[in-house]
């Protein structure tokens, strides 16, 4: 079996009509035996499904997909996983434990993203109804290097460590708000500090967002384990990740919170390239 990933950064590319890379898995008896990055090589949904059909690919997971791409995929025998996020291998360990869930289409914005992700994190198609941001890169691919912290100073996150600038459309709703915006009038070339509020980032934590329930009523949760990510399905049957919060011997608890939520962040964005 081969499964193809929309992949960028390591995380699950969120707009399958935009990828310009897919990491392709060889699987055998369940498990990963091998992986490889290759080029789209070709643009549109229909170009894309034909590429992964000439590459044998039998699985697609991806972020947001439209009707059009759903179809052409059918259309060449593909079987799809949509609405995943975060960690591209993750997704794949996730869909193989029969843990990831296909949300069909879910964005019917056409021309627009097909769904976003946030500074390689989660996200969702809702991502892009927001106030429309100004700015001279707005709506340009560019590329950034960037260092986020705590207020502590404790780092997260750094495209430095990595060694590879972000490449993301300014505005589009691929980033987090404040990063988005600190971006969106930046020269190449140019640092800049920012200081974001939740508010500007993954917003505030939502009580409602954590659950318990009996152990006994989600059959395979005996064996999690605290801290542990999973993917549950919401009333709409779309996959949402979320994390082990607490667990005795008859309840379970999770949080489908952003880690990051309720969290100031502070991050040193400097702007490599704008490429259109």
């Amino acid at each position: 079996m081969k499964i193809a990933v929309t992949y960028e950064n390591g995380e699950v590319f969120q707009h399958f009509g935009h990828t310009e890379t897919f990491k392709v898995y060889e699987v055998e008896d369940g498990k990963v035996v091998s992986s490889q990055i290759v080029g789209s090589d070709g643009s549109g949904h229909e170009a894309l499904a034909v590429l992964l059909a000439d590459k044998a690919i039998d699985v697609l997971i991806c972020g947001g997909i439209g009707g059009g791409a759903v179809a052409a995929l059918t259309e060449q025998g593909i079987e799809l996983c949509a609405g995943a996020s975060g960690s591209a291998d993750e997704a794949v360990e996730a869909y193989l434990r029969g843990e990831l869930v296909n949300t069909g289409v879910n964005c019917d914005h056409h021309d627009h993203e097909e769904g976003h992700s946030c500074h390689g994190h989660e996200g969702g198609c809702g991502g892009c109804h927001g106030p429309r941001l100004e700015g001279k890169n707005v709506g340009k691919q560019v590329r950034t290097h960037y260092r986020g912290t705590f207020n502590d100073g404790t780092q997260f996150d750094s495209s430095y460590d990595r060694g590879e600038p972000l490449e993301f459309i300014c505005g589009a709703g691929m980033m987090i708000p404040g990063f988005d915006a600190a971006v969106a009038n930046m020269e190449v070339g140019q640092t800049v500090q920012v200081h974001l509020m939740p508010h500007e980032a993954y917003g505030e934590a939502d009580p409602d967002a954590i659950i318990t329930v009996e152990i006994a009523q989600l059959p395979g949760t005996e064996n999690l384990t605290v801290g542990q990510k999973v993917y549950l399905q919401n009333t709409y049957g779309q996959p949402v990740p979320v994390t082990v919060a607490a667990k005795d011997d008859t309840t379970i608890t999770f949080d489908a919170n952003h880690e990051m939520a309720g969290k100031e962040l502070n991050f040193t964005i400097e702007l490599v390239e704008v490429l259109d």
